[in-house]
């Protein structure tokens, strides 16, 4: 026990000071544990969305619905559908998986492919021909971005022209669109989703967003770039329909050609030229013919006349 007056030791106060800067750590610590963080923001947008295909579909497709599971978080699964099953059931395996929105893979004859999304609660159903598809494994592009990112989506402004297209547009928002503070998303945007309208097809390319600067967090003078990363998809529209896999057609595309008509005019286009090529070999024989020189007749040849 200390007297009043006591002085106080040097190992008083190394152990005073060791306590002090505990305290502060501590402090710290708390201090950081307390900053808001994005993770803590509510999750309020339930859309979930269904991808998944039928039976029948190539290597190539299966691949590029797994693509899109990757770039897409909020995205569901489920096994291949039979053809002769009617699309009806689509909406029931959609509410047994608690999926809203339904990205369907068709695959026919080997060789086509058709893309139907569809809003199971009220409509519409928009179906596409696939004209061109390629996967981030067939590209290698040096592009990358980050699993569970959310994308910025970005629209050409024809998409604004038509009211078939602002539909298309909104279904593609919803669709490909990352709830904000979703539990298996990430809390910031490094890859753009560009959609854009060419020769009435609809182009779909992911971009990677690189911030090029000294300081990426601060320098307000930074120029962003793009680099592509993968997958890419070209659609043609083929209709819409005002109910989820039903109801009836609300809108036609008039330019619209299925792809056995284009192969029935390429087939009819190459039975014709070889017709024609047929004509002009035809028509060359009989030049030929006639332009040979007229050979002498022999006395033989009148013998056997009169009889």
């Amino acid at each position: 026990m200390k007297r009043d007056g006591a002085k106080v030791t040097d190992g008083d106060s190394a152990k005073k000071a060791k306590s002090d800067e505990i305290s502060a750590t501590l402090g710290e610590i708390l201090e950081i544990n307390d900053m808001p963080t994005m993770s803590q923001g509510k999750w309020k947008n339930k859309t979930r969305c269904l991808i998944f295909g039928s039976r029948g579909l190539d290597y190539r497709t299966r691949h590029f619905m797994q693509d899109l599971r990757n770039i897409m978080p909020h995205t569901k699964a489920d096994v291949k559908l039979e053809k002769k099953n009617d699309r009806a059931i689509i909406k029931e395996i959609a509410e047994m998986k608690n999926c809203s929105k339904v990205l369907y893979f068709e695959g026919r004859k080997k060789k086509d492919l058709y893309i139907t999304m569809a809003d199971i609660d009220e409509g519409p159903t928009i179906r596409f021909n696939v004209e061109g598809l390629n996967t981030m494994g067939e590209l290698k592009f040096s592009g990358n971005c980050l699993k569970g990112s959310r994308p910025l989506l970005v629209f050409d402004e024809h998409f604004d022209e038509e009211p078939h297209y602002a539909l298309i547009k909104e279904m593609f928002t919803q669709i490909f669109g990352t709830p904000r503070y979703h539990p298996k998303s990430q809390p910031f945007v490094d890859h753009v989703l560009n959609f854009s309208i060419l020769d009435d097809r609809i182009w779909i390319r992911n971009y990677q967003i690189i911030l090029e600067g000294t300081n990426k967090v601060k320098d307000e003078k930074f120029e962003p770039e793009t680099v592509e990363i993968g997958p890419r998809l070209v659609l043609n529209l083929q209709r819409i329909q005002e109910g989820p896999f039903s109801g009836p057609a609300i809108y036609l595309n008039p330019d619209y050609v299925s792809p056995n008509e284009r192969r029935r005019a390429q087939g009819y286009g190459q039975n014709g030229k070889s017709y024609m090529n047929k004509i002009i070999e035809r028509e060359a024989k009989e030049e030929h013919k006639n332009n040979l020189p007229e050979v002498p007749k022999h006395v033989t040849d009148e013998i056997f006349v009169n009889n």
